[in-house]
């Protein structure tokens, strides 16, 4: 499969506010869609090989094989990687923002059986303690402006966010689809507020993503799809991306409510569910040969997946040592480890993102022309 770099030109007028991508910084809250190490380092989450193969040689926090869809979209900002809130090793640079996704994350506040209890408030409050520091930092000396936003950087800066999904897959283990389709306003009011609680702290440009189909995922066929009458004609599990297509109305109906409450800011929605549906659906046309089956796994087709064994891990089951396997080739799969993205398909869908056309509002003229992809 071959990816060749872009170059893409914008000159779509629109008369409202619209993204500029031109930002001195950039904050992300999110999941493990958008996290750069903040689980990992919170939690002591231990990432095995061969995550972070493709790209970083290595884990790097990331769950997949290389880069994110994030990872991309500051490169197409002449921006650099987003080092995560909580990672304390490797002298990390917040000059140009911080990320405080984490893995796992929810919109409600977690539970004692979350997998992570950053959840969207705590991460909203992460970053209050975040720009209260640095402000008391800076007001003491300027040593240490390489390392820290400057001030205006917080009202400059674009905040971006993609959580939601864990809120739905979790639910489903325990929930009917009643019970979840009737917690989706509980959910978005949670959001709600934490988008408020930013804005009110000067917070002015939101890119806000919405949340992908979840039925398409290895992990959720694996479980909830055993029943044929239960999939849809790519596989892929119905009530999951039922689910999912209700949440992202509601929250494409708070995006509005918000441009229109929020006249002096930009709040820009993206449609990631359709640029992932759309991959999935013809993923032969990108290049792709395997669309829900992981690369990083364990069990051989049609899934490559299990839930016992994360990528990487080997485990006694039964008496026997079982380990993962991984394909020949990331660039052929959609799908990393049955829940996570290759670095290929997070390259596909951070240009689908870049062409403007999955925007509300689309980009407006007055950004730069030409956004020269370095990927």
């Amino acid at each position: 499969m071959k990816h060749h770099g872009v170059l893409i030109i914008f000159c779509i007028a629109y008369a409202t506010n619209a993204i500029e991508f031109n930002y001195p910084a950039v904050f992300n809250f999110g999941d493990s869609n958008s996290d750069t190490g903040d689980l990992v380092a919170g939690v002591g989450e231990h990432l095995d090989p061969p995550n972070g193969q493709t790209y970083f040689k290595g884990p790097s926090g990331r769950f997949s094989d290389g880069r994110l869809i994030i990872d991309f979209l500051m490169d197409a900002m002449d921006l650099p990687f987003l080092n995560a809130y909580l990672e304390a090793l490797g002298v990390p640079n917040f000059r140009k923002g911080c990320n405080f996704a984490a893995a796992g994350s929810t919109i409600l506040p977690s539970g004692p059986n979350s997998v992570s209890p950053f959840s969207f408030g705590v991460q909203v409050a992460q970053f209050f303690r975040f720009k209260s520091r640095v402000l008391q930092l800076q007001a003491k000396s300027r040593k240490f402006n390489k390392y820290l936003p400057d001030e205006d950087y917080f009202s400059k800066g674009l905040y971006m966010f993609d959580i939601g999904q864990n809120d739905l897959a979790g639910a489903f283990y325990s929930k009917s689809f009643d019970q979840i389709v009737a917690s989706i306003p509980l959910v978005l009011v949670e959001f709600e507020t934490g988008i408020k609680l930013l804005y009110d702290q000067g917070a002015r440009n939101f890119w806000i993503h919405n949340t992908g189909p979840l039925g398409c995922l290895p992990q959720n066929i694996a479980k909830f799809g055993t029943d044929p009458t239960k999939l849809d004609a790519q596989g892929c599990v119905s009530a999951h991306n039922q689910a999912a297509n209700l949440f992202n109305l509601q929250l494409h109906a708070l995006v509005a409510k918000l441009q229109a409450q929020f006249s002096d800011a930009n709040v820009t929605h993206i449609d990631v569910f359709t640029i992932k549906s759309n991959l999935i659906a013809n993923y032969s046309k990108y290049g792709f040969e395997q669309a829900t089956s992981a690369c990083c796994g364990y069990g051989g087709p049609p899934l490559n997946y299990n839930s016992l064994l994360s990528c990487g891990q080997v485990k006694i089951i039964n008496g026997s040592s079982i380990t993962t396997t991984v394909c020949n080739d990331t660039t052929e799969y959609v799908n990393w480890d049955g829940i996570h993205y290759t670095e290929a398909a997070n390259q596909h869908i951070a240009s689908q993102i870049l062409t403007g056309k999955f925007s509300d509002p689309p980009f407006a003229d007055k950004m730069p022309f030409l956004l020269n992809l370095k990927f």
